[in-house]
């Protein structure tokens, strides 16, 4: 696999591929291979190598932001912190979802038990301090018991859209082994679609990751104005 392929923005400042499921962002603790050991082909001929600006799911596909130098990473990351990065996700849940679109608005807190280890819940109460969590969604299309959505998250809280389609709409994400009835050998049906960036003396960076042959296998087809999938 080469992630030189799988370019969809880049200039003097910005990178954007389109992120395999299965590839990890972070070095995992196996010391299986992660975005790190590719790095290398995507300097494009700069010294550096680039930085990633935000994170994506393991098995989470699409659009991730690097930044191709530190004063770029620094800028990215402000964005992100400051609400200004706009993403959209498609996700394939395990269930058909009521309604044709809406908006989530859940804070997540992390827990952490000896027996399941750590995972995210939806915390209305606050009881547990949860941080605010907001996704809009849309209904794209329902086939055999399931549920294409767009996500628009305003917020980037880690698992976010895995944990608002469980508690915000009632059913997890195809796949999800957390959340969900998956396993080890499923792929989470989150792809990341779209993002784009403002910035003050460029055009914005905006890229498109091609719609995901594993949502084709499901049976879907690309939305009206998504990016074809990947030939």
């Amino acid at each position: 696999m080469l992630l030189s392929d799988h370019v969809l923005f880049l200039d003097g400042e910005a990178l954007v591929i389109d992120k395999p499921s299965g590839l990890p962002v972070d070095p995992p603790r196996d010391g299986s291979l992660s975005l790190e050991n590719h790095l290398d082909s995507l300097r494009f001929g700069f010294v550096r190598w680039p930085l990633a600006v935000h994170r994506l799911d393991r098995d989470t596909s699409g659009c991730l932001l690097l930044a191709r130098n530190p004063k770029a990473h620094g800028r990215f990351t402000r964005a992100f912190e400051d609400r200004l990065v706009k993403k959209q996700y498609l996700a394939v849940l395990d269930g058909v979802v009521d309604g044709d679109s809406g908006t989530i608005d859940l804070p997540l807190a992390k827990v952490s038990t000896a027996e399941d280890g750590w995972r995210m819940v939806g915390d209305a109460a606050q009881e547990l301090l949860g941080k605010a969590a907001i996704s809009h969604w849309e209904k794209l299309a329902v086939l055999d018991g399931r549920t294409l959505l767009r996500f628009r998250p305003e917020t980037g809280r880690t698992h976010q859209l895995r944990v608002h389609a469980l508690e915000g709409l009632g059913f997890a994400l195809v796949g999800d082994p957390v959340y969900g009835s998956g396993n080890k050998k499923t792929r989470t049906m989150l792809h990341a679609e779209r993002i784009e960036v403002a910035r003050d003396n460029k055009p914005a960076i905006v890229a498109e990751a091609p719609f995901p042959d594993a949502f084709v296998k499901l049976g879907f087809s690309a939305p009206e104005g998504a990016a074809p999938t990947r030939g």
